[in-house]
């Protein structure tokens, strides 16, 4: 009879303990931390978000030659999403004026785009030899049948706040 109550009490000492565990110190807040995914422009870009990450659009800036590069980008920024948009316009706002930058399709043969089928669009400027920072809005650009308007970021620092 003693034996068993012996192994009834280390029983019961042994669960008490363990449930123990599990629980957070007298005081102690019990929260759990929210995951955050970050993303990483492939090209080393500005991210720019549409919608709630539905997509992203990374612009890669190649000044000597005055060339802005938008990639159109997954929710992940993995993998490139062509688009049939015509054109992707933004407005870009410095030094007190406002400019227009219009981003025309570039086809590629070696990966099958072409004009209305593309991930790739470039604008042009000579200010863009120069200008390090501008704040932007991006007019409106059509994905997979999702239009997103009045996008509004800064270059360089993008507007995507999960980096």
């Amino acid at each position: 009879m003693r034996v068993h109550l012996l192994s009834a009490v280390v029983a019961l000492s042994v669960l008490s303990a363990l449930a123990g565990c599990s629980k957070a110190p007298l005081g102690a807040a019990n929260t759990v931390q929210p995951h955050r995914h970050h993303h990483h422009p492939p090209h080393g870009g500005t991210p720019v978000v549409l919608g709630d990450e539905d997509y992203h659009i990374e612009l890669v800036l190649d000044e000597s030659w005055g060339v802005l590069q938008a990639f159109v980008l997954d929710s992940e920024m993995e993998n490139f999403v062509r688009s049939s948009a015509p054109r992707i316009e933004v407005t870009a706002t410095f030094a007190g004026s406002a400019h227009t930058l219009v981003f025309q399709p570039v086809p590629n043969p070696e990966t099958g785009e072409t004009v209305g089928d593309t991930a790739l669009f470039e604008a042009r400027a000579d200010w863009l030899k120069t200008t390090k920072q501008f704040d932007g809005v991006l007019r409106s650009v059509e994905i997979r049948g999702t239009t997103f308007t009045d996008v509004r970021f800064n270059f360089p620092k993008g507007n995507d706040t999960d980096r």
